[in-house]
């Protein structure tokens, strides 16, 4: 309170004199993000290929409210929180954000062989475009970058890239997502 009645004081008690203009224009350096995993943190960057060997990039998605979903086929938790995920995608694609354009799954995969993943993301239903992978398991270079010990894991990023929430399953990811939902 009592700086903002100084900076009120100061703000009143200035006076400009016929030499200085009333309002000098100031420039407004916005504050660097710094890249990591906390809520609030510029999500790092993850550049990986779908299971046709096209490389598709996290940041080709600014713009939209983004669920990076970490899984994998051999993963029963994440096969069984699949249909939530298809669920939010089917509920969201086409709402209006407050802030972002739209809203899209960002599926990265903890698998090594291409075939089974093909089948799960086709047997599950997941119908969204971005699904990618190193094919590396547990030595996936995303999954180091974004402190993944265990699947499945995911981190809401908003319209700018920022990380708003984290581990997201069942109705608590549909209740983050309505946050910044203006209508469907």
């Amino acid at each position: 309170m009592g700086a903002a009645l100084i900076a009120s004081a100061a703000w009143f008690s200035y006076q400009p004199t016929a030499d200085m203009p009333a309002f000098a224009a100031t420039e407004v350096v916005a504050p660097t993000l710094r890249v990591g995993t906390a809520i609030g943190d510029l999500a790092p960057e993850i550049a990986l290929n779908n299971p046709k060997g096209k490389q598709m990039k996290l940041s080709d998605l600014r713009g939209q409210l983004v669920l990076i979903d970490f899984w994998a086929s051999w993963c029963g938790p994440c096969r069984r929180e699949n249909p939530n995920v298809v669920n939010a995608y089917k509920k969201y694609k086409k709402a209006k954000f407050k802030n972002a354009e739209g809203f899209e799954v960002y599926s990265v995969s903890l698998d090594s062989d291409v075939p089974r993943w093909e089948a799960a993301i086709k047997k599950d239903k997941l119908e969204w475009k971005w699904h990618v992978s190193d094919l590396k398991r547990w030595n996936s270079e995303a999954a180091a970058l974004y402190g993944v010990n265990s699947i499945p894991m995911s981190f809401l990023i908003d319209e700018n890239g920022v990380i708003v929430a984290k581990n997201l399953r069942g109705f608590e990811l549909h209740r983050k997502i309505d946050q910044h939902v203006e209508s469907f």
